[in-house]
């Protein structure tokens, strides 16, 4: 028997054998059986604390027969395993309600729905039922897993909130829900970010090349980013100015992406924006440019922007934050650094389109109120909600007369 063997030694043979992995294990257990022959099998696996059956894996291999150790075979499967679609609903769910970090300090999101609230849109949203989701922790995981910081920022919270915010989520929700799905829709999210300024200043961040700048940062040089996120496949387009980003602008880059990637293919283009002071579904000269711009390609066109203070939800300012963590730490002292940085971000793993305009606009542009009241009555606000939800029809816009022998503009 092995103490008989071993006497005061058996604890540390034990010892030594249990540091052994996989098949040397095995085969050690299976040569110290087989040597103590008739009944050794079932004294090793008593004194070593193993099964028999690790012992007969281990005869088998001796004799040279591989036994492969599956370990990923072992334990119950994950959930996604029995509901393949769980994941997909679950960022379906949260994404529409996710911001970014106001600081850009990182490019994770944080949402304001807990898992308890998650549960709940899976069981009256996707149709599963109580008794197959899994219990709360283990949503909780893979709601972690998936990039999703579940608790509450401080720092993320907006300041403010009006009565209408929860309505126009609400439809925001509805207007992306209902248009998700069809082919002949494409999505955008717009943002014009914060003026760059150009010079030997520090922006922050950490470089492994000492990097000194000015101790200062005036300056008098600026560039400011104008971005497009598309929805629909991902791909993101910045276009810089050296002029302030005007109305005609942000149309003119809007007019020019639709006519690079969906002349004559699509017919319904939903617009994301924030209700910025050039961008408003109030400023004249915004709201006719965009109505001019449906007419011409035939375009519906549907304008849902987020309510105020809530502007980081708007997905194109995740964007943002991935800008500013990819220059951070360098020094952006000409227009060719700033547009090279851009360049080489990585956005959805592929780098953006980036171009710089040229053209010089003029401010302060306004269109006469006459005119706007003409233009109000070719356009659909939603009830409660007007200044967030327009839709414009190019039927509509033909039908009143804008563009023809009697159209008022010339």
């Amino acid at each position: 028997m092995i103490p008989t063997y071993f006497g005061k030694c058996k604890a540390i043979f034990i010892e030594t054998i249990h540091k052994l992995k996989g098949s040397d294990k095995r085969k050690a257990l299976a040569k110290i059986a087989k040597s103590l022959g008739k009944g050794g099998q079932s004294t090793v696996a008593k004194e070593f604390n193993v099964s028999r059956n690790t012992i007969r894996k281990g005869r088998f291999e001796l004799k040279g027969i591989s036994i492969a150790d599956a370990f990923n075979a072992r334990g119950r499967k994950g959930v996604e395993v029995k509901l393949p679609n769980l994941l997909e609903d679950i960022t379906d769910i949260i994404d529409t309600q996710s911001q970014t970090d106001p600081d850009f300090g990182t490019t994770r999101l944080f949402t304001r729905v807990t898992v308890k609230e998650v549960r709940k849109q899976l069981i009256g949203q996707k149709g599963y039922t109580d008794e197959e989701l899994p219990v709360t922790q283990t949503l909780n995981n893979k709601i972690n897993k998936l990039g999703y910081r579940l608790q509450k920022v401080q720092k993320a919270k907006p300041l403010k909130k009006i009565a209408e915010t929860d309505a126009i989520f609400d439809h925001l929700k509805k207007v992306h829900d209902e248009n998700k799905d069809k082919d002949n829709v494409v999505r955008i999210s717009i943002d014009t970010k914060d003026r760059v300024k150009i010079g030997n200043f520090s922006r922050g961040g950490k470089s492994r090349n000492l990097v000194k700048a000015n101790d200062h940062d005036f300056g008098n040089d600026y560039v400011t980013p104008f971005g497009i996120l598309d929805l629909t496949s991902d791909h993101l387009e910045l276009v810089f100015t050296e002029t302030k980003a005007t109305a005609d602008f942000m149309v003119d880059c809007i007019e020019a992406y639709w006519c690079k990637h969906y002349l004559h293919t699509k017919d319904t283009l939903i617009i994301n924006a924030d209700n910025g002071p050039e961008n408003s579904s109030r400023r004249t000269q915004f709201m006719k440019r965009i109505i001019e711009f449906s007419a011409t390609y035939h375009i519906k066109v549907i304008l849902a922007y987020f309510p105020p203070y809530h502007s980081k939800y708007n997905p194109v300012e995740r964007a943002w934050g991935r800008l500013e963590q990819h220059w951070n730490g360098d020094i952006l002292d000409t227009l060719e650094a700033v547009l090279g940085f851009a360049k080489s971000m990585v956005w959805k793993g592929k780098n953006p389109t980036v171009s710089l305009s040229e053209n010089v606009y003029e401010t302060g542009v306004k269109v006469k109120k006459s005119i706007m009241n003409y233009y109000e009555q070719l356009i659909e606000r939603a009830a409660g909600i007007e200044k967030w939800f327009v839709t414009i029809d190019p039927k509509t816009i033909r039908n009143g007369g804008l563009y023809g022998n009697n159209s008022i503009v010339s």
